[in-house]
């Protein structure tokens, strides 16, 4: 059965990768918390998706040159007052460190989706300190590691041979089950596009194409006609319990992963998200 996740919590109705996020997603019933994490100046693993403080807090500055002390002085809430629930009360949530979220999650039986963002900065040891982290704190629960830069999920998987990684894509790949097997992956994490293509809009294309006459190769054009009638049902008829997909709204798109039976639907909306699994498992 499909499990619904709460994409840095709740983000599309709290202030995203924050202690009141992640309650909200656990209060609305979900199976799991995705997260991000980077890494202070001072060493310490904190929870936020950027790699600077510029767009979901009241602070500047890139996370790897602040400290978490200096970190800690900046509102993670304030920059949502024009969602619908903001409160004033969200002016004081912080940027958390990976310890406080465990230490939040301890009673819930729910998973956890820990996403590296190392694609853009090397930092040291990040994948040792995050392990530990989750081995001291982490209460046994089922922890998936994902990052967009495959040799981070790699080296978790150097550091704890039974590590459940993922391989995040925004795009697809050709003989995804190779990499899978080679790579020891749990799942690949896609981008929702990689799963649901808008053949409208290569349906746009080629008639575009045919219609100003453009002269492309055959086999482009070959590759767009294709796109038009592409539904990816080889990838999902043998990968779908596999699958992990973000960042998923749109109640058409969820009913179609629903039907899809992906493993995981990944949203900003997870309360909208469940009610809609509830709804098809009656009519089942």
């Amino acid at each position: 059965m499909t499990k619904i996740y709460g994409h840095r919590g709740a983000k599309g109705i709290y202030p995203e990768n924050t202690c009141l996020s992640f309650m909200k997603a656990i209060e609305f019933g979900v199976d799991g918390i995705e997260l991000d994490v980077h890494l202070t100046k001072d060493g310490e693993v904190v929870v936020i998706h950027d790699e600077t403080l510029d767009r979901t807090t009241s602070g500047t500055g890139w996370i790897k040159d602040l400290t978490l002390a200096e970190i800690k002085k900046v509102s993670a809430g304030s920059r949502y007052a024009h969602l619908p629930e903001y409160d004033a009360t969200w002016d004081k949530e912080k940027v958390p460190t990976l310890k406080e979220v465990l230490q939040l999650l301890a009673p819930y039986p729910v998973e956890l989706n820990i996403e590296l963002k190392t694609d853009m900065v090397a930092y040291h040891h990040i994948e040792e300190k995050v392990h530990n982290l989750v081995e001291q704190y982490g209460k046994g629960r089922k922890v998936v590691y994902s990052s967009f830069h495959l040799p981070t999920i790699l080296r978790m998987r150097e550091i704890n041979s039974k590590a459940n990684i993922a391989w995040l894509l925004n795009e697809g790949i050709s003989l995804p089950e190779d990499f899978m097997k080679t790579f020891h992956l749990e799942a690949l994490h896609l981008n929702k596009h990689v799963v649901l293509p808008k053949p409208q809009v290569f349906r746009r294309i080629f008639r575009a194409i045919d219609r100003l006459h453009v002269d492309l190769p055959k086999e482009v054009k070959h590759y767009v006609k294709n796109r038009i009638h592409d539904c990816n049902t080889n990838l999902l008829e043998n990968l779908s319990d596999k699958i992990r997909v973000w960042t998923v709204n749109a109640p058409n798109e969820i009913s179609q992963l629903l039907k899809l039976q992906v493993n995981t639907i990944m949203t900003d909306f997870p309360s909208r998200a469940i009610a809609i699994k509830k709804e098809q498992q009656t009519h089942v």
